[in-house]
């Protein structure tokens, strides 16, 4: 780890498995999140949950995880979700990452040769499916990776806990008013 500036920085070696996989890129110097592209086709049918890979594999430095993250545009204008999100990439995996994508769109039981992309735009196909899949098309930015910091936990177990103002308050026990 090193400090550059006011950034952590963290060595972070890729390999490539696919000949067309794309190296992550910032899109902007104070970005947290760096591109994750998709290195082929995958077709999402409503309903369904497929793994899009990034022909990508990483090697992070002990005590850092790899975050997979929705990009915004693709949340705001589709109904394209990431189903572990945010995804966890140990330190200790050098398997392939992928992306597990989720199609929330209900079937519109109306089968073409046409669905969508994830720009939300209709494109042709060259099977019959719903129009209401999407078309992940090989290149295009579906997610985002965040780079982090892990601490190990080192647990105690004690026979009571610190009171605090909230207690015991769980799901909801603060209220939705200001």
């Amino acid at each position: 780890m090193m400090v550059t500036g006011e950034r952590v920085t963290a060595q972070v070696k890729i390999k490539k498995l696919h000949p067309d996989a794309v190296i992550p890129q910032y899109a902007r110097a104070m970005d947290a999140g760096f591109d994750l592209v998709a290195v082929e086709d995958v077709l999402v049918a409503p309903g369904e949950s497929v793994k899009v890979p990034t022909g990508l594999a990483f090697a992070l430095p002990e005590g850092f995880e790899l975050q997979v993250r929705p990009r915004s545009g693709i949340s705001a204008k589709t109904k394209l979700r990431l189903s572990n999100a945010p995804g966890t990439i140990d330190a200790g995996y050098r398997g392939e990452v992928a992306i597990l994508v989720d199609n929330t769109r209900e079937a519109s039981r109306t089968y073409k040769n046409v669905c969508l992309d994830a720009s939300e735009k209709e494109v042709t196909v060259d099977q019959e499916v719903d129009t209401h899949s999407y078309l992940i098309k090989k290149g295009d930015r579906l997610a985002q990776g965040v780079i982090a910091i892990v601490p190990v936990a080192q647990f105690e177990v004690v026979d009571e806990l610190d009171e605090t103002e909230r207690g015991t308050g769980g799901f909801g026990s603060s209220g939705i008013k200001r």
